[in-house]
């Protein structure tokens, strides 16, 4: 983790399989969705998602390591927009492009913010 960036990873368990044998979508999209909120998050400012969309692009199956950097590209007053690519670690394959859409609250992070995260 640095200013406007974040690196999240996780390991594609049984539990984690749809009725394909391949990683749910939806916890492929929890996984991009987590770096984005880090990388959001890292100016020290409780900042929330507006919005986000997904593109699968290939499949991930159980025992691989997802991987997941956001990349903040642009931030416009209050708003932001994030980039995150999830991956496969051992071939480097992008499993799923995410673009979220945050807007900070305007008020410092606090302890009991970050104890909630």
């Amino acid at each position: 983790m640095s200013p406007g960036r974040a690196t999240v990873r996780m390991t594609v368990r049984p539990d984690m399989a749809n009725g394909y044998d391949v990683a749910h979508g939806g916890l492929v999209f929890a996984l991009a969705d987590t770096a984005f909120a880090v990388a959001c998050n890292t100016h020290g400012v409780v900042t929330v998602a507006a919005g986000a969309d997904v593109t699968f692009v290939s499949s991930a199956r159980v025992g691989d390591v997802l991987v997941a950097e956001a990349v903040e590209t642009d931030v416009f007053g209050r708003s932001g927009l994030t980039d995150v690519r999830v991956t496969r670690e051992a071939d480097g394959g992008v499993v799923a492009v995410f673009r979220g859409r945050s807007r900070s609250l305007g008020r410092p992070i606090e302890e009991q913010d970050a104890s909630r995260a």
